[in-house]
């Protein structure tokens, strides 16, 4: 489904923007930004986390605002599988800028990994971080730009739903320690995660199973790359909660 308006948006006209943004963001938060922080002392940043993640909150609503409701869920229940035209299809321009804004708030993401490196929190900017947040964009790039279909809008709404969550954790544990003390539900937010993951899968595999009208390759990516993350995320959560569990025994 080709729907050539989108070529024309902000960063959808080519691959070359995505490339220089990726390259520039990996060469920072891998090599430059560590070689500046090095000899620095780290920036706090709380007025700017707290203004970061309570963007991130109010934009994730408003993702999920935008798209959970009966009608448009009774939709994407129904041409999932077997997508509508799109003479017919009176969502499309909503799932096109819907997708298109969700796109965007992955460039935007990038800062995570950019705060890690200027607050010299480096031991966050893991294998399983840097390559979630540089796998993201460039799926949901080449989503908008090729793609274009109803089968992606599902995982895209919970994992908006997710990052309502997640956010607002963080925004809460900006506003500093007398705060962060109440903040006992960390490892909920990772229980969270995975659990997407799985709703995720079975959503995709249905997809499979039932021989859809969609592009296969598409869905398959998407699996394989859920699988990655949520294998990722299992040996996190295991090295950071289980072996507390087992030292609290």
């Amino acid at each position: 489904m080709q729907y050539k308006e989108v070529d024309n948006w902000f960063l959808m006209g080519s691959p070359i923007p995505i490339v220089v943004i990726l390259s520039a963001y990996l060469y920072f938060v891998l090599k430059l930004g560590p070689k500046i922080m090095e000899k620095r002392k780290p920036f706090e940043l709380k007025m700017v986390l707290v203004g970061y993640n309570l963007y991130q909150v109010v934009f994730s609503s408003w993702v999920v605002s935008q798209v959970f409701d009966l009608d448009t869920i009774r939709h994407l229940y129904k041409f999932a599988c077997v997508p509508q035209e799109r003479h017919l299809n009176k969502y499309i321009e909503l799932m096109n800028v819907m997708s298109w804004w969700y796109f965007f708030s992955k460039v935007i993401e990038l800062l995570d990994t950019v705060f890690f490196v200027l607050r010299k929190k480096q031991n966050q900017v893991s294998v399983l971080h840097v390559y979630h947040h540089s796998n993201m964009l460039v799926s949901t790039w080449a989503y908008l730009k090729f793609i274009r279909g109803e089968q992606a809008i599902i995982p895209g709404l919970i994992n908006s739903f997710v990052h309502v969550v997640m956010y607002s954790y963080y925004l809460l544990a900006a506003l500093g320690p007398s705060v962060q003390k109440y903040l006992w539900w960390k490892k909920y937010i990772t229980k969270l995660q995975l659990g997407q993951f799985v709703v995720i899968l079975i959503y995709l595999s249905s997809l499979l199973a039932f021989d859809c009208n969609l592009p296969r390759g598409l869905t398959i990516y998407m699996s394989a790359t859920t699988v990655t993350f949520l294998i990722l995320f299992l040996n996190f959560y295991q090295k950071s909660y289980a072996g507390q569990a087992k030292k609290v025994d």
